[in-house]
């Protein structure tokens, strides 16, 4: 069952609403309540470890880090968020889904916990937000590891149009006019190959919790309000320029990082690896070629091999010099 957090004055909790976020073993779930939003959040023990942190990307919860988080038990001690209106988090009182916004939200969770720095993780939209986290505070960030970040594509490719096409007024509407006879397990299955390099993956029991997840967010009240506003996010990050421009953040990034693509990714191309692997300073390249968008679900035990390999990298890098150049790593996964 959900618990709650009593741990940090600075942090008043709150009840997780009914239906709450399904918990795998040994996870506990808390609604902690921050000026202006409340943030679900899902934790697996770990006394004594260093922290971590998950952030999903568009559409997702914390929920999709539950099989990377059981794997690296013993390891670190993870928490994973429901961005706002995510999940089982409500929208925020201001109605910021911007990736500046979502990152001051994982930033005023840090500081208000006392966690940090931590083990940053962020997937797709996450992995955006992550990197504007380490660029502002890199106080807070032990390591950065994202998958699939969803840093500028300049165009994207053709499987991603249909996503971003979200943010354009009047497309959803469109949407539902088209698919209002869909089944939710149709429409689950479209999102699986949307996410998946191979869907065949997903074991029965699992679609069936994943389409009921889907029907309770088609339920609530501003779940088409968040995925167009979080999606116009993402666009208005893609032009921005200047400092403020992604690729810019992420050549401010100090702390060393493993960046993770799949082969079969359809929203984000593995192209991107190579770019990203020029633009951040200390960082790892891990190619994975059966994957799609979600590794971290996909492939959790590749990640996780992956993770440790740069802990391990780091505890014996002589002097605490930095990588010279990206080491690249093309995975199989079974």
């Amino acid at each position: 069952m959900p618990t709650t957090d009593h741990s940090n004055a600075a942090v008043a909790p709150v009840s997780v609403p009914p239906r709450g976020p399904l918990l795998a073993d040994g996870e506990s779930a808390r609604t902690v309540r921050l000026p202006g939003f409340s943030l679900v959040v899902r934790s697996r023990p770990g006394p004594g470890l260093e922290p971590a942190l998950f952030v999903h990307g568009l559409g997702g919860s914390s929920q999709n880090w539950s099989a990377l988080m059981a794997r690296l038990e013993g390891s670190v001690a993870p928490e994973a968020l429901d961005l706002p209106g995510f999940g089982h988090s409500p929208p925020p009182d201001d109605g910021d889904y911007s990736i500046p916004g979502h990152a001051r939200a994982v930033i005023r969770l840090l500081d208000a916990g006392g966690r940090g720095p931590v083990h940053l993780f962020g997937n797709s939209m996450g992995g955006a937000v992550a990197v504007k986290v380490a660029a502002a505070r890199p106080d807070l960030v032990r390591t950065l590891t994202l998958v699939s970040p969803a840093l500028p594509e300049v165009p994207p490719q053709r499987t991603a149009w249909p996503t971003a096409l979200a943010a354009v007024p009047g497309m959803v509407a469109l949407y539902g006019r088209l698919t209002r006879d869909w089944s939710v397990e149709r429409r689950t299955a479209a999102l699986l190959a949307l996410c998946y390099g191979d869907p065949a993956v997903v074991d029965p029991r699992t679609r069936e919790e994943a389409a009921a997840e889907y029907d309770r967010r088609l339920a609530l009240p501003y779940f088409w309000d968040v995925m167009v506003r979080s999606t116009r996010g993402i666009v208005d990050a893609y032009t921005l320029g200047g400092q403020h421009a992604l690729w810019r953040q992420a050549e401010r990034v100090l702390a060393p990082t493993l960046l993770v693509y799949g082969g079969r990714d359809k929203l984000v191309s593995p192209k991107s690896g190579r770019r990203a692997a020029r633009a951040f300073r200390d960082r790892r390249l891990l190619v994975i070629p059966g994957s799609g968008h979600v590794a971290m679900m996909e492939h959790p035990e590749l990640v996780a091999r992956a993770f440790r390999d740069l802990r391990y990298d780091l505890a014996h890098r002589s002097g605490g010099r930095a990588l010279a150049e990206p080491t690249t790593t093309a995975a199989t996964g079974s």
